[in-house]
């Protein structure tokens, strides 16, 4: 019996070691993915460089990839002429063109700005997304999904703490 006790024991205690090593290997991967993904972007910035820069909310969306609360940012029933900018980097990323309600509590869009907005899977909530960057920064924006109004049937839902609305002149 007491062998019986002594052998799962140490079955138990491999088991667990070998979990949080492979947490650790996750999270290394995690950080040196992040760190390469972070290299390819025009503008690179530090943590602490972006923190300085941006608002807590900013940098919990645009940097760790977070989202606001729906119907929570004024640029949801903005419907003024101009252009929504990456709040990290001020990069053009959607027209007022291309707005929409899409009752959702987000901006809502149709169509980015080709070129200025970068795509990623996103798999945090157990199955895959497209994410939205900025292409400039790397700045998380949002996500994109197929059931948008014609043209191009794709709705852009966009976290408002991560633009800046410049209007038309």
């Amino acid at each position: 019996m007491k062998k019986i006790v002594f052998i799962a024991l140490v079955g138990l205690f491999f088991s667990c070691n070998s979990a949080a090593q492979k947490q650790q290997k996750n999270i290394a991967q995690s950080k040196e993915t992040k760190t390469t993904q972070e290299k390819k972007f025009k503008v690179t910035k530090t943590e602490a460089e972006w923190r300085k820069q941006l608002t807590d909310q900013e940098f919990y969306v645009l940097r760790e990839a977070g989202t606001e609360y729906a119907f929570s940012s004024p640029l949801n029933k903005n419907y003024k002429k101009g252009t929504y900018h990456c709040a990290g980097c001020n990069t053009p990323v959607f027209e007022s063109e291309t707005k929409f309600d899409s009752g959702t509590g987000w901006p809502s869009f149709y169509k980015e700005i080709e070129g200025n907005v970068a795509f990623s899977t996103d798999y945090k909530i157990g199955y895959a997304r497209t994410e939205e960057h900025c292409a400039t920064c790397g700045g998380h924006l949002g996500h994109v999904f197929n059931d948008g109004p014609k043209p191009t049937g794709k709705r852009h839902c966009i976290n408002g703490v991560a633009l800046k609305f410049v209007p038309e002149e």
